[in-house]
């Protein structure tokens, strides 16, 4: 316990100044693909510490190396950057300056933390090994893990391991929870697009109307998971958007849908593909439209490995207690792009607590707590000094 709670006590230190990177980040939010801002950050402070930098993966991905010995084991620390496409309704002085922009899934603090872990470990340098701190962009929905793998990531930058983490609204502060094998859902985007007949508004009977099209639509998919899917299985299918028409008299040409759906297992998510596909062409063209679904699966089940997931437990219980690690939490239906990682190397992806009555991500009222900065910091960090332990 003394050696982790050192790493703590350390870090708490430059705390301050680890909260003013998270807030300047927050205050400029910066969407997928978009993050030249945030990585010019992430770059100078790496730079700054001694770690050598490496840049363009992915488009905006940041990856800083640090090599300490002679050992060839390695391990790879991972976080996010991009924000959401939100108005943030926070009124407090680092709220975003840009409207429309906002992170309201805490990246800013996750990428804060891995900061933290990055300038602690270049600081004490004690570990043998290799540590790769990977700043992912575009994890919401944008395909950043997948964008950075296929420029080579883990082949120019191999790691044995491969530990990402999250903050958890409604966990206490103080606390981490993580489970073996599958923690979240495999998620899909899809698109329908429905092609009518546009009429005035007051003659429906000269066209055919894709709104009307649209809402059967949704109301019959809705039918699906509870009809199609076993009650022994897990999904979710949400639509959450509907766009059509520009006038309150014109019934339009067009009407475009979107959703997700989300599921632990590929056979019940091509089960959904497959009856929202029937459903949505057979309905349409039963009431003389035409429509088309674009069903993409855009993140794998994040899963971690069951010995990794017992070392990254392992490491949290010397920070905070066993009894402030829950080992064994509820799957979350939620996605998560780091799925494409530990699909490539073994890891583990924790949950670190943000507070009983943290506001839940993707609310345009969420803020990351500041105060589990330093313990965030010290788990990544204490995962590097364990797993590459001098011998």
């Amino acid at each position: 316990m003394n050696k982790e709670m050192s790493i703590i006590d350390r870090i708490k230190d430059f705390h301050e100044e680890l909260t003013a990177i998270r807030r300047d980040i927050h205050a400029h939010p910066e969407l997928g693909m978009e993050e030249e801002r945030t990585s010019d950050i992430v770059a100078e402070k790496l730079s700054s510490w001694g770690i050598e930098v490496h840049r363009g993966l992915g488009k905006t991905g940041v990856v800083g190396t640090l090599r300490i010995g002679n050992n060839l084991r390695s391990v790879g620390l991972r976080a996010d950057m991009d924000a959401l496409p939100i108005m943030e309704a926070n009124s407090f002085e680092h709220r975003s300056k840009f409207d429309g922009k906002m992170h309201a899934c805490g990246h800013d603090g996750h990428t804060a933390m891995l900061l933290g872990a990055a300038r602690y470990l270049s600081e004490t340098r004690n570990f043998d090994g290799c540590v790769h701190f990977i700043f992912q962009p575009a994890e919401e929905g944008l395909g950043g893990a997948k964008a950075m793998i296929e420029d080579g990531l883990f082949e120019r930058f191999p790691c044995d391991t491969v530990y990402g983490m999250h903050n958890h609204p409604g966990l206490e502060t103080g606390k981490f929870a993580i489970r073996p094998g599958a923690i979240m859902a495999s998620g899909a985007l899809f698109d329908i697009k429905i092609t009518g007949v546009g009429a005035h508004g007051a003659r429906p009977e000269a066209g055919i109307d894709p709104v009307v099209i649209g809402a059967h639509i949704i109301t019959a998919c809705q039918a699906i998971v509870s009809r199609n899917v076993s009650a022994k299985d897990t999904a979710v299918l949400s639509f959450t958007q509907m766009h059509a028409g520009d006038a309150y008299n014109v019934i339009p040409e067009e009407a475009h849908i979107m959703g997700t759906a989300r599921t632990f297992s590929s056979d019940v998510m091509e089960k959904i593909e497959t009856n929202m596909r029937r459903t949505v062409e057979g309905l349409a063209s039963s009431m003389g439209a035409h429509a088309t679904l674009d069903f993409r699966v855009e993140f794998m089940t994040t899963v971690n490995d069951p010995e990794e997931t017992v070392f990254a437990a392992d490491c949290a219980a010397e920070l905070v207690g066993e009894e402030n690690v829950e080992r064994n939490m509820v799957q979350i239906m939620g996605s998560e792009d780091f799925s494409f990682m530990l699909n490539v190397s073994p890891g583990a992806y924790m949950r670190i607590g943000n507070g009983a009555d943290s506001v839940h991500v993707h609310n345009p009222d969420y803020e990351f707590n500041d105060e589990i900065i330093p313990l965030g910091s010290s788990f990544l960090a204490s995962v590097v000094e364990t797993k590459l332990v001098k011998e």
